[in-house]
C-alpha cells in the first residue's frame, strides 16, 4: 500500500507540473486539412461554407473559395500546438495500460488491440456515450480460450473530466456461469497531463464481492509523441499490490506501450518485474468533421 501511496504522490506532483507548463506553452488547434480531388492538400481553418463551396484561410494566408464537389475529405487535425508546432491527440486516451480511463470514443471512432499479444480486444463507439468491446484470447495448443465482453457508458463529458461505468464479463472454459467485474472510473485532466481513479466489484455467477478494487493511474506526456503511463492496483484484504510505470509512443492512429508491472509486497526471488506490451490501432472517423 505504501508503495502505491508514493507513486501515486510523485504522479500528481509530476501531472500539476506538467499541467502548468501545458497552460503556458501550448495552444489548442482548430486547424482543418481538406484533401482535394486532384491530390493537393491545404491546413488552414474554415471561414464560411454554404452547400455547393468553402471559404478557406491557410496556414500562409491566402484565402479562397473551393467548390464542395473538388473536396475529396475533410479532417479536423486534433491536438495542440507546442511552441509552433503540432503535437496529436493521444489515440489510445481511453485506456491506461490495459484498465480503462473516464474517457469515451465518439460515435464511428474504434480501435484493435492486443495486449502481451494473446489478448486481442476489440472496441467501437456506438455512439458518444457508449462503446462496445470484446474479444477472445489466442493461446497457441489450448483447445479453449477465454472470451470476454465488456460495453461501457460515459455519461459525463466535460472539458476536464469525464465519467464511465462499464462491466468486464469474461467466460471462463468448463465454467457454466460469467465471471468480472463491475467498475466505475473518472479522468481528470488534458492531454498533456491527467489523473485516473476508480473501483470495482468483482464477481462470477450471481455471487459479487463484498469488498472493491480500487485503481489509480494516471498519464504524463512526454514529448511530441511519448508519454509516461502508470496503472495501478489495491486488492483489498491482499498484501500483494500491483503498481506499474511504463512508456506510450504513438503517432496519428497507432500506439504502443511498453511498460512493468511490479507486485509490491510480494515474496518474489529472481526478476520481480511482469513485462506489458500492448499494441493499438485506432480506426473510424476519430478525426472527421
Amino acid at each position: 500500500m505504501k508503495t502505491i501511496t508514493s507513486l501515486y504522490v510523485i504522479f500528481l506532483l509530476l501531472f500539476i507540473s506538467g499541467s502548468s507548463h501545458a497552460q503556458a506553452d501550448t495552444t489548442a488547434t482548430n486547424l482543418v486539412k481538406l484533401e482535394l480531388t486532384d491530390g493537393s492538400t491545404l491546413i488552414g481553418s474554415v471561414l464560411s461554407e454554404d452547400n455547393q463551396v468553402i471559404r478557406f484561410h491557410t496556414q500562409s494566408g491566402v484565402e479562397m473559395t473551393i467548390e464542395k464537389t473538388k473536396i475529396k475529405s475533410r479532417t479536423l487535425l486534433r491536438g495542440q500546438y507546442v511552441r509552433g508546432e503540432l503535437w496529436n491527440d493521444d489515440p489510445n486516451r481511453t485506456r491506461l495500460l490495459f484498465a480503462p480511463t473516464g474517457r469515451a470514443l465518439k460515435a464511428g471512432q474504434g480501435y484493435f488491440a492486443a495486449y502481451e499479444i494473446f489478448f486481442p480486444f476489440i472496441a467501437v463507439g456506438v455512439a458518444d456515450f457508449l462503446t462496445l468491446a470484446g474479444g477472445m484470447t489466442l493461446f497457441p495448443g489450448a483447445e479453449n480460450q477465454l472470451f470476454y465482453f465488456a460495453p461501457k457508458i460515459t455519461p459525463v463529458r466535460l472539458e476536464k473530466f469525464d465519467l464511465s461505468a462499464g462491466v468486464l464479463f469474461i467466460k471462463i472454459p468448463d465454467e457454466p456461469d460469467w465471471a468480472g467485474i463491475m467498475y466505475g472510473v473518472g479522468t481528470y485532466g488534458t492531454e498533456e497531463a491527467a489523473l485516473t481513479a476508480g473501483l470495482g466489484f468483482g464477481f462470477a455467477g450471481g455471487d459479487v464481492a463484498d469488498k472493491p478494487l480500487f485503481q489509480v493511474g494516471g498519464e504524463l506526456r512526454l514529448g511530441k509523441m511519448t508519454k509516461l503511463i502508470s496503472e495501478n492496483w489495491l486488492i483489498p484484504d491482499s498484501e500483494v499490490q500491483l503498481v506499474s510505470a511504463g512508456l506510450r509512443f504513438f503517432g496519428d492512429r497507432l500506439a504502443a506501450d511498453f511498460a512493468f508491472f511490479y507486485p509490491a509486497g510480494a515474496d518474489t526471488e529472481g526478476f520481480p518485474f511482469l513485462p506489458w506490451i500492448g499494441f493499438v490501432y485506432n480506426f473510424g472517423h476519430q478525426n472527421r468533421l
